[in-house]
């Protein structure tokens, strides 16, 4: 592993402990927003290398680097508290309260990965076709043509007079208004494809000069589906948003990084035996399959070394990297099973609802969920995360993901 790579992987590293330092600092900061007394607050889990007291909480790090915690007092209804203590014990806060404090530390991931993405957008940018022609196909292929015949229809780029060197602005089906308004490229092939057989209007830059062109979207059969082309093959370079839109772009690439780690834990059981597969049968990874923190901090320093990628690309590939690996932080601890958060939160709502029914029947408010008599199926849990944390790792060393940098 070259220093490249190297620095690539303790990038990585430390964004990762940052992220935890921030998960669980959305926890302390809630507590003691509400009243509550938080004792510890560590990055790690063993022995203990370094700690100091500020006022009534030690901070710490502790010797194995593999998440952190942030210690409130009464967190359960068990836990012997002084008479000083009961009154800021976890347990005693409201509904809300406890919600908020557990579910402070994904909402920070979420924050956290908006705000890279933004900075990926905004002050890096992205890789994209951009509207500026390279060069016009003089025909458009049919399935299973390599090059151009005499059968081959004329591309409607060639027909309509688009020259390289022009620059699309925008594209409006027939009796639509015009804009001089500058539309994104992806917005504009989306149309093309959308429409085959439809004619349009472009609006080009020529030499500094607008104007506008006519032609005809053709339409070409790829896998039994038509599909609109207009023959032209753009220039690709470093594209940044505006502040507005890269507010927009951020948010869409939140959801769908939540959407996707949402459908990727509904199915994680079906990933396990194709991973294992993979680990011991010598199957090749599938890198869209599960990747552990071990692959994707490799993967990170590949990035970082690779003489096929640009500087942006590697500032922008490392942004997402951790970005997504927030969110989908974020998502995993909101699932309400323990000991996460989620789960802590499910039993906070329990509670909610039994005071709920105790005050609409008038009784005494019931006693709070005792967690520890849970701590069976907190265990099964566990080793399950343990189990696939394992296998993840040993994968992640025999079979390394590969993406081709």
């Amino acid at each position: 592993m070259d220093l490249l790579s190297i620095v690539g992987v303790v990038a990585f590293i430390v964004a990762l402990l940052l992220s935890v330092m921030i998960h669980e600092a959305g926890h302390y900061l809630t507590a003691k927003k509400f009243g509550m007394k938080v004792t510890e607050f560590f990055l790690g889990f063993g022995k203990k290398i370094w700690s100091t007291q500020r006022g009534e909480t030690e901070f710490g790090i502790k010797a194995i680097p593999a998440g952190g915690y942030c210690k409130i007092v009464g967190m359960s209804p068990r836990e012997v508290l002084s008479e000083a203590d009961q009154p800021r014990a976890f347990i005693r806060g409201s509904i809300a309260q406890r919600l908020i404090v557990l579910g402070a530390g994904s909402f920070l991931h979420f924050v956290l990965g908006f705000i890279l993405i933004f900075t990926l957008f905004v002050a890096v940018g992205t890789t994209q076709t951009l509207n500026k022609v390279d060069r016009v196909s003089p025909c458009i292929f049919q399935e299973g043509e390599q090059e151009c015949s005499p059968n081959s229809p004329r591309s409607p780029a060639l027909i309509a007079g688009l020259l390289s060197g022009d620059e699309i602005i925008s594209l409006r089906k027939s009796g639509e208004i015009d804009s001089p308004e500058l539309m994104r490229w992806r917005d504009i092939v989306e149309i093309i494809r959308s429409s085959p057989g439809e004619r349009v209007n472009l609006t080009i830059k020529r030499d500094g000069e607008i104007s506008n062109l006519e032609t005809l979207i053709a339409t070409r059969t790829l896998d039994g589906e038509a599909s609109g082309i207009i023959g032209v093959i753009n220039e690709v370079g470093n594209v940044r948003s505006g502040p507005v839109q890269g507010l927009g772009d951020s948010a869409v690439f939140v959801r769908d990084v939540i959407t996707g780690s949402l459908s990727a834990l509904a199915k994680l059981p079906t990933y396990i035996p194709a991973l294992l597969n993979q680990t011991f049968g010598g199957q090749e990874r599938d890198p869209e399959g599960l990747v552990g923190i071990v692959g994707v901090a490799r993967t990170t320093g590949e990035a970082t070394a690779s003489e096929r990628l640009e500087v942006n690309d590697k500032i922008g590939f490392f942004l997402v990297m951790v970005a997504g690996l927030n969110i989908f932080v974020g998502v995993f601890n909101l699932l309400p099973i323990l000991p996460l958060d989620g789960g802590h939160m499910a039993v906070a709502i329990v509670d909610g609802l039994k005071r709920w029914w105790a005050r609409q029947r008038g009784r005494l408010m019931p006693k709070p969920v005792d967690v520890e008599k849970l701590t069976p199926i907190t265990l099964v849990v566990v080793a399950a995360m343990i189990s696939l944390t394992l296998l993840l790792l040993l994968a992640d060393i025999i079979n390394p993901v590969k993406l081709g940098f």
